[in-house]
């Protein structure tokens, strides 16, 4: 890796998981976006993802999880069919150009989510139903695994869509969704061969720094509406690269 790159990548992911806690998220989209656009192979991309999306997640949920009253019941629901599906993703290795296009499509949740397209609902849209749960959970935590993320991208804006959780709620179901989702995703993954660049171990501390930063202002009602406006556009730009290239 060139020196310009590193100290590029030093400056982006923190910036990116401090974005990304601040909302309740671990982060894993933006670093699996910024590692593919600098070439790392999806054998060292999905780990490091993993890894940090562990610590960022678990940060943020800490964060939030003290400022609202928790849907246990809720979050069991979704969870219990999420875990083993994310562990059968990880074990599925995934080829480069394939990545690259999913990627492309799940980065597309985070635009929406950030530029909240996705409205808060008032009262329960869609009513909860077992088999609900059962879809949600599965497809989720499978796509989760297979990519390497935590899944709370794509499940925040619909807990939000179908009226499930206010927006703290969200935010901490969310991160207690990743940090568990990653933690599975990464025993899977663990047993495929990967080899992380030495620089990611020096990335990946400053990294969670910014996240430990982000949980702890997004918690307490810091509005940070212009750089998250611009981090949809950034993702948005690379959505379209990874789809489109």
């Amino acid at each position: 890796m060139y020196e310009n790159t590193f100290w590029f990548l030093l400056f982006l992911m923190p910036l990116f998981a401090f974005l990304y806690a601040s909302v309740g998220h671990g982060g894993a989209s933006s670093y699996l976006m910024i590692l593919t656009l600098f070439n790392f192979a999806p054998e060292q991309i999905r780990p490091t993802a993993l890894i940090l999306n562990i610590f960022v997640s678990g940060i943020a949920f800490l964060s939030f999880r003290k400022v609202c009253e928790f849907p246990y019941k809720l979050f069991i629901s979704l969870i219990i069919f999420s875990i083993p599906a994310a562990y059968l993703g990880g074990s599925i290795k995934i080829e480069t150009a394939s990545y690259k296009f999913i990627l492309g499509i799940l980065l597309l949740f985070p635009v929406l989510r950030l530029f909240n397209i996705f409205p808060l609902s008032e009262k329960e849209v869609i009513k909860k139903r077992w088999w609900i749960f059962a879809i949600l959970g599965l497809s989720i935590g499978f796509v989760s695994g297979l990519i390497g993320i935590g899944g709370g991208i794509i499940l925040s804006p619909i807990l939000l869509l179908f009226g499930w959780a206010g927006l703290k709620e969200t935010s901490a179901i969310s991160a207690l969704f990743i940090f568990l989702n990653s933690i599975s995703g990464l025993a899977a993954s663990s047993q495929l061969p990967f080899d992380l660049d030495p620089q990611l171990y020096i990335l990946m501390p400053i990294t969670i720094i910014g996240g430990i930063a982000g949980a702890y202002f997004g918690a307490h009602r810091f509005n940070i509406k212009l750089l998250k406006y611009l981090l949809a556009v950034v993702l948005l730009i690379a959505s379209t690269k990874f789809l489109f290239a």
